[in-house]
């Protein structure tokens, strides 16, 4: 617990599994709400459930083909240091928090998911932190593998840049939940990825959740320029094939850097050292800066290729947060909308992965889909 400097623990869950963790050091009492990005990352608060939790991922944007996942909002910030994170720019609490009430959770999402039996849910714990990144988040995440191992139509999607797996190895997960890492090159993690686990660390611990039957997902979103990328990601993607199999890898993201002017001033201001701020950019009419489109499908294509030569290609892979035209200029094809590539993924899961998605998707129903 060395990256923490205090823990508070609400009254109402003091008695919890999750509140009872740090027993002999908590403080009662309500979150100490710290308005300092930073300095809020090493004070963790556990509290009850307020309001709902269950949600569409709050990035869709219908402007662009977007993943359409779900995502539980129990997380709040993250004890890594990212120079690239959106959420020095989004949280107003930036006290590290975690909701307790797993249970409630879970019965919030029966209640939803049971109302379209006929569709695969995506479900993420990481929108606004990272799903394990130490004690007690992985044992909160552990509490939501074992609920979600009985929900049918339901996949728990657990992301994260540590190599904190251990409360996950020896659970019941019945393959309802996919463990995922967000992966760059070394020279990025060192520079952009503050106090994250290192690629070795990371690849160890894909190894050993693979081996323990979950699913992996990899998400190499963003993709960062620098001198001698093109070699740098050919080296990364050899070694998580030297790791696991791509039989194992249920999908695969790829997305790059972005962010919006005033994330801009945020990441200069906060990591002055970081130089992913320099390099020549456009601003998209969602106000976010990205590479240059050529540029940007330049990074993708490599990828695709190093992908396909280490046997991955027929993983279903798709962009983060791009245009229809950018899909084409990369795949030679594109979802029709958003719907479309819930469908596909959907689709991708049943065929490849049949013990996870039991129900045949039906396209009808997943183009009627109203976001």
């Amino acid at each position: 617990m060395k990256r923490l400097k205090s823990v508070t623990v609400h009254p109402a869950v003091r008695a919890s599994r999750l509140g009872k963790i740090f027993d002999d050091q908590a403080i009662p009492g309500d979150s100490p709400r710290i308005p300092d990005y930073r300095e809020g990352k090493r004070h963790l608060y556990i509290g009850p459930k307020k309001g709902k939790m269950f949600h569409v991922c709050a990035s869709l944007d219908t402007r662009y083909i977007c993943c359409s996942t779900h995502v539980i909002s129990h997380i709040s910030n993250c004890p890594f240091e990212c120079t690239y994170c959106f959420l020095q720019n989004y949280l107003t609490d930036t006290t590290l928090s975690l909701v307790a009430d797993t249970g409630a959770i879970l019965d919030e999402i029966r209640e939803k998911t049971v109302l379209q039996p006929w569709r695969l849910f995506r479900i993420g714990t990481w929108e606004l932190g990272d799903s394990i990144a130490i004690p007690p988040l992985n044992q909160a995440a552990a509490e939501l593998v074992e609920g979600f191992s009985g929900m049918p139509n339901c996949i728990l999607k657990l992301r994260t840049k540590s190599a904190e797996v251990e409360p996950l190895l020896d659970i019941d997960h019945g393959r309802k939940t996919v463990v995922s890492w967000t992966i760059n090159p070394r020279q990025v993690i060192t520079r952009e990825e503050i106090g994250t686990a290192g690629l070795d660390a990371r690849l160890d611990a894909m190894a050993r959740v693979s081996s323990a039957g979950y699913p992996i997902g990899l998400h190499f979103d963003p993709m960062i320029l620098f001198p001698g990328w093109e070699k740098a990601y050919r080296q990364t993607v050899q070694e998580i094939f030297d790791a696991v199999s791509p039989e194992e890898v249920i999908w695969i993201s790829i997305g790059s850097l972005r962010f919006n002017p005033e994330m801009k001033k945020k990441i200069e201001n906060n990591y002055p050292a970081s130089t992913i701020t320099a390099q020549e950019m456009v601003l998209g009419d969602d106000n976010k800066f990205r590479y240059l489109r050529p540029i940007r499908v330049d990074m993708y294509r490599h990828l695709l290729d190093l992908l396909d030569e280490h046997g991955a290609g027929h993983c279903f892979t798709y962009l983060c947060m791009e245009r229809w035209n950018v899909w084409h200029e990369v795949f030679g094809r594109y979802p029709m909308s958003i719907g479309h590539l819930d469908f596909l993924m959907a689709q991708s899961v049943y065929n490849r992965f049949p013990e996870i998605c039991a129900c045949k998707p039906d396209r009808q129903k997943y183009l009627a889909l109203e976001y």
